[in-house]
């Protein structure tokens, strides 16, 4: 079954990448991979291939990087008779167009218990809000972000202390798998999707770099939720003052405990990473 049917895979960054290397694992290989343009990336700002891009070239998989789903990227995806495809993290809406070029429909790997969540930051969103189950949602894509019916979800419980780093990986091996196990009986037809209600959907904005200062004067719980959804990205900092200069501070550990926030290793402005405490007495 696995084999039977040709497949597009959309996705850009690790995290399509992890979900195509276990699919693959499994038998479901792409006929085409469709990821992102190469983008600068680092302090030298050099032109970089997106992860699964990368991945994808190394194992002879063809790849197709289109700057906007137009109507001749739309063509050059048709050209490869998929049936169905798959998206994970590809980072553009799609268009009706190329949706309806696959008789079998889109899915989508979806990071949060839809429809809560709906959006660019469910992991975040999760943390954020204090979740204790989050999960991994598989639906049929539609127009509308987020919205197509469900065909299948599972839940993952939340560590008290587990943050983007630990926790979004946990999320990917369990969408891999849920979409791997789900596939055989999708493409076979024993499959109908569920309609969300729409009514409880919620949405997972974009976060900025902003969100991340904290004000260490804040509610300890606030910061130490901003601290778990952004530690992978962008990172949680503060702001004080040395020698009448502003400084910026990057927290990279912090704990909880008894209540309470508290910051425990920082890399401050131009310097090394350094124990919180020893930062405090260089400012004394």
């Amino acid at each position: 079954m696995a084999n039977s049917s040709k497949f597009a895979y959309f996705g850009t960054p690790y995290v399509a990448r992890d979900t195509l290397a276990f699919l693959c694992e499994q038998g479901f290989v792409p006929a085409v991979v469709i990821t992102g343009p190469d983008a600068p990336r680092g302090r030298g700002l050099v032109l970089t291939p997106p992860e699964t891009k990368t991945w994808a070239l190394e194992r002879g998989i063809p790849v197709l990087t289109p700057p906007k789903i137009d109507p001749a990227a739309i063509e050059a995806i048709e050209n490869y008779g998929c049936e169905y495809g798959i998206v994970v993290a590809y980072g553009k809406i799609l268009p009706q167009a190329l949706i309806d070029i696959f008789p079998k429909g889109l899915i989508n790997v979806h990071y949060s218990l839809l429809p809560k969540y709906r959006g660019a930051s469910p992991v975040e969103s999760a943390l954020l809000a204090g979740e204790a189950v989050t999960g991994v949602a598989l639906q049929k894509l539609a127009l509308e972000l987020d919205a197509g019916d469900i065909l299948a979800m599972e839940e993952v419980a939340v560590a008290s202390d587990e943050t983007t780093k630990e926790l979004r990986p946990r999320l990917i091996k369990a969408g891999a798998r849920l979409l791997a196990g789900t596939l055989p009986r999708y493409l076979a037809g024993e499959l109908i999707g569920t309609p969300q209600d729409h009514t409880l959907a919620t949405r997972a904005r974009k976060i900025p770099k902003t969100e991340g200062e904290l004000d260490l004067g804040a509610p300890m719980e606030t910061n130490w939720r901003k601290y778990r959804a952004f530690a992978e990205s962008p990172g949680t900092y503060f702001f004080t003052k040395k020698d009448g200069m502003r400084m910026r501070i990057k927290i990279t550990k912090a704990s909880f405990k008894d209540g309470a926030f508290a910051v425990e290793r920082v890399i401050p402005e131009g310097k090394r990473e350094m124990a919180y405490g020893d930062f405090l007495k260089g400012l004394g």
